[in-house]
């Protein structure tokens, strides 16, 4: 299997990516836009997470198709993206249609990237318009690394970023993951330059160094300090595969595979791990019970691989507090 022709979440066709960024901040916004109403679903795995509109995406609820999804900086004050990319689908009349008015359906998820050395004293929550900017930079291309959400995002030893790959599967669906990389936990083993994820790296990604070194496992590994909402990693995996809300809420359950295998540890206390899971229905499931499971696998694999791809192309910038992979690491690699 290989990825599509970008190695991004918009090899899903009908889909586009926004990123806006405030450098001085060190923070930023990114935007998940459907061309359509899409399926979505939620999975959430931390213990300090930050949402808005999720509990809508349950399987059990009204409604079961999103317009766009927001990954964003800022924690609490970032849950005011999705009212910026809410206020300017509303103009450009998407939405849900109830009698004569339209409510865009933006579901969101916010980071902590509050401690990063960024200058947080703004007199005015800039995230609403972080949020529409990113909106109107949506894309099939976009950069990764230093970017959006990802502009501010840490880990435990490097500088995080924003990630994304795809793959495309022998039953012709795609799979793509779009993820802010932000958690208390490393991306490498034992501080050093190997990748976790570095078993499911595809033309060398992400420096293409496949020596994993052994790691002890009863030691313990490095942790960014800090308390609830220090960090959190969130999430998009999607595809193009006709599927239920339930089914992709069980897609998005299966990617946290992928988290786990990045990033160590995850899921932590003080994490806000989330994954939203899109499914556009393009195509139909060719074999209803083998599909799903295969989705699910590529699902954990992509956003592996997106949460290496993330970190790997981190970016320095002034008044950083951790350096970026390849600022230790690109010399002797």
């Amino acid at each position: 299997m290989k990825p599509g022709p970008r190695n991004l979440i918009t090899d899903v066709p009908g889909l586009t990516v926004g990123n806006a960024s405030d450098e001085a901040v060190k923070t930023g916004v990114t935007v998940l836009l459907c061309d359509a109403p899409a399926t979505a679903a939620v999975h959430v795995m931390g213990g300090a997470p930050g949402t808005r509109e999720t509990d809508l995406l349950a399987p059990d609820k009204l409604v079961q198709q999103v317009d766009a999804l927001v990954l964003s900086g800022g924690s609490a004050f970032g849950l005011d993206a999705p009212s910026g990319v809410a206020d300017a689908l509303r103009e450009a009349g998407r939405g849900f249609a109830v009698g004569d008015q339209n409510i865009p359906i933006v579901p969101g998820a916010i980071l902590f990237d509050m401690l990063n050395g960024g200058d947080k004293n703004w007199p005015e929550n800039p995230y609403k318009s972080l949020g529409r900017k990113a909106l109107v930079n949506a894309a099939e291309t976009f950069e990764i690394g230093t970017e959006g959400c990802g502009t501010g995002a840490t880990t435990a030893t490097l500088k995080g970023g924003l990630g994304s790959a795809s793959l495309v599967l022998p039953s012709g669906h795609t799979v793509g993951a779009l993820v802010g990389v932000n958690a208390v936990g490393s991306a490498t083993v034992d501080d050093g330059p190997v990748f976790w994820a570095a078993p499911w790296e595809i033309d060398a990604e992400y420096g293409g160094i496949k020596k994993v070194h052994p790691a002890n496992p009863g030691a313990t590994p490095p942790i960014k300090g800090g308390g609830p909402r220090e960090a959190t990693t969130i999430a998009i995996v999607a595809t193009d595969a006709a599927l239920t809300q339930a089914q992709a809420q069980r897609m998005a359950t299966a990617a946290h595979d992928g988290m786990a295998r990045a990033l160590v540890p995850s899921h932590t206390p003080f994490d806000g791990d989330l994954v939203f899971a899109v499914a556009t229905g393009a195509k139909p499931l060719g074999d209803p019970e083998q599909d799903p499971l295969h989705l699910g696998h590529a699902a954990a694999t992509t956003l592996a691989r997106a949460i290496a791809r993330g970190v790997h192309a981190a970016r320095p910038a002034p008044g950083d507090t951790l350096p970026t992979w390849a600022g230790r690491f690109a010399a002797n690699s």
